[in-house]
């Protein structure tokens, strides 16, 4: 069974609805205004099957000009559309705008009925047929089939069908991979059931039970049941109108305009790229920072126009821009649209999205123009390597180039595989899959080895530097994640060492045990003539006569040579008067079992100051464990 939607489209009161009828047995048009008035206001809907397995389901949307907000919301998802003139009035206003529309919304397959032949004189009929035949010249309906038909007589009808199926069995089903996308265009509550939604599905499969999330409000729920072409079923495919009934979904929340996608894949936006074609019958030039009606799917918002390498638009030019969106929606890749002005209502242009979610542009940027093309010509690799290259620092995962180029997973994976194997890029983290361009990562390994040298200058006595401070000094725009593959890639190269917590150049010897300065030296002594009470670092400063960072940065030499014990932040011990106290100590407690801190105090003849730092220095290191507030040994 092939599914492909047929819409109707053309100027009011040329037998759209009366055709539709024809064709299925179904009077689209249900809402009692539309029979009094003898228009159609809003899409309908119904359903023809052909021989050979072909099933269409049919969209007839309105052809009056106040409502060409809703005819936009009906061709989203269209396969094939008959363009309805009739025969009687020949081409009209609204013929050339739809016309206009469908091609600017990406409709590549149609035919022309020409509707109510039997109004007119048979001779007439060709020379109808020939101003048709001119007037879609240069567009996707100018070597298709003109069936002169006549609903009311039923002429016509049945080489109508017949080229129905030829075209059909000619076009391409909607893809069912990836995931499900239902642009909403109505939306209605069945008793005992609750919120329906109707629409194409655009992409994938909805199966009953499926998680749901409505975008771009956000609204979670659950898919009770789904009508495809009016009968139950279990899951609906890309390419089906589709009812949808929505469980958790109440009937105020949602309206035209919305997507139903799986929860928890799709993001909006408010800012895409996009390429531009404004028409040639457009009344006027677009100028940048011009204001415009944005059409996509069923969804219209107000948008800004960023012409990002002119700042005029002449009619029937070409150009890439950012439009920069006054609501958020869901667009991917690929997606068509149009632009509208507001005064006077008219189409002026549109074409296609680009980039989903591209950074704020700088105009005239080589840099952006270049990956615009890239993606309009479709050059995956490029493409790919124009996203990394340009994410500079912060790099981009494979999601991300997926979401922002539209390039199927699959093929975005072989495109980034090509670049890992020619070095232009590298995978900087495993999950999610993050790459970087090879500029980028040979910036932030340099900018690591900077960080290590100004801090070895002003810190000549220190060994290295800290891995977690190291770590901290990654630009800010960059990912902490790439520090250890980049750590990893700088000691692979040697040009460093990286030794448990510590980071030091390569080159540098570790600094040997027992060399001393004079300041360590006089460090040392005061340390050891101190005893059990030895002086705080301000006062070793002040002892000394140097600085306190001069002091600390000579205790931890003197640490490092293991002639001094750092207890706290401001107290360091005499090794050998340390081991002394730890000895007291052990022979208290293998005598005693256990000891207070008073008694610990009696033992040592320390004050508080020191005595609870030494405590708390011997349950670090594991000699004792406090129990409550006594002290015994660990078992060892």
């Amino acid at each position: 069974m092939k599914h492909l939607i047929l819409g109707t489209a053309g100027h009011i009161d040329h037998g759209k609805t009366s055709l539709v009828k024809a064709l299925t047995g179904t009077d689209t048009d249900r809402l009692k205004e539309e029979k009094a008035r003898g228009i159609t206001i809003e899409l309908g809907f119904a359903h023809l099957e052909l021989p050979g397995g072909i099933t269409f389901g049919v969209v007839d949307v309105p052809g009056h000009e106040k409502f060409v907000r809703a005819m936009v919301a009906g061709v989203a998802g269209m396969d094939l559309v008959m363009l309805v003139i009739a025969a009687d009035e020949g081409i009209m206003p609204q013929t050339r705008e739809h016309l206009d529309i469908l091609r600017l919304l990406g409709v590549h397959t149609g035919l022309v009925a020409l509707t109510k032949c039997d109004l007119v004189e048979p001779d007439w009929l060709p020379l109808v047929q020939e101003e048709v035949r001119e007037f879609v010249t240069g567009t996707f309906l100018e070597n298709g089939p003109i069936i002169p038909v006549s609903s009311k007589t039923g002429a016509g009808l049945d080489e109508l069908r017949t080229a129905l199926l030829l075209l059909a069995e000619g076009a391409a089903e909607k893809k069912r991979d990836g995931h499900f996308r239902l642009p909403v265009d109505r939306v209605f509550t069945v008793a005992g059931f609750g919120t329906v939604v109707t629409g194409t599905l655009l992409a994938g499969e909805i199966r009953v039970g499926d998680e749901l999330e409505l975008l771009p409000k956000g609204v979670t729920g659950r898919v009770r049941g789904i009508q495809a072409h009016g009968a139950k079923a279990e899951v609906g495919l890309a390419g089906q109108r589709l009812a949808v009934n929505l469980q958790g979904i109440d009937l105020d929340q949602v309206h035209r305009g919305d997507l139903v996608v799986p929860a928890g894949v799709f993001r909006t936006t408010r800012r895409v790229d996009v390429r531009l074609d404004h028409l040639a019958a457009a009344p006027r030039d677009l100028r940048h920072r011009s204001t415009v009606r944005f059409h996509t799917g069923t969804s219209e918002v107000t948008a800004q126009v960023i012409l990002l390498d002119r700042d005029l638009l002449h009619a029937g030019e070409t150009t890439y821009a950012q439009l920069r969106l006054t609501a958020p929606l869901l667009l991917v890749s690929g997606d068509p649209y149009l632009i509208r002005a507001s005064s006077p209502p008219a189409t002026i242009g549109g074409g296609i999205v680009l980039d989903p979610f591209p950074p704020a542009r700088r105009r005239r940027s080589d840099d952006a123009l270049n990956l615009l093309q890239s993606l309009d010509a479709a050059e995956h690799q490029r493409t790919c390597s124009l996203i990394v290259s340009q994410a500079l620092l912060s790099g981009v995962s494979l999601e991300e180039i997926v979401l922002r180029s539209g390039i199927p997973r699959k093929q975005a994976e072989t495109a980034l595989q090509g670049l890992l194997a020619t070095g232009a890029i590298i995978q900087m983290t495993r999950e999610p899959r993050i790459f970087l361009a090879n500029e980028a990562v040979a910036s932030l390994k340099q900018g690591l080895l900077d960080e290590l040298a100004a801090f070895m200058a002003a810190n000549p006595l220190k060994e290295g530097i800290g891995k977690e401070e190291l770590k901290t000094r990654l630009p800010k725009r960059s990912d902490q994640r790439f520090f250890a593959p980049l750590l990893a890639e700088l000691e692979k190269e040697g040009r460093l060492v990286a030794e448990r917590d510590l980071v030091r150049p390569a080159g540098a010897r570790k600094q040997a045990a027992g060399q001393t300065t004079a300041l360590a030296a006089k460090l040392s002594k005061l340390l050891a003539d101190a005893g059990s009470e030895p002086p705080t670092i301000k006062e070793l400063a002040e002892e000394t006569r140097g600085s306190e960072k001069e002091v600390r940065d000579h205790l931890a030499l003197l640490v490092r040579d293991g002639h001094a014990m750092r207890v706290s932040a401001d107290i360091f011990y005499d090794r050998s008067t340390l081991d002394g106290i730890r000895q007291q100590l052990v022979d208290y407690l293998q005598a005693k079992g256990e000891i207070m801190p008073a008694e610990f105090r009696d033992l040592t003849g320390l004050s508080r100051k020191f005595m609870i730092p030494l405590l708390e220095l011997f349950d670090n290191e594991k000699l004792t464990i406090r129990v409550g507030d006594k002290r015994v040994l660990r078992k060892r």
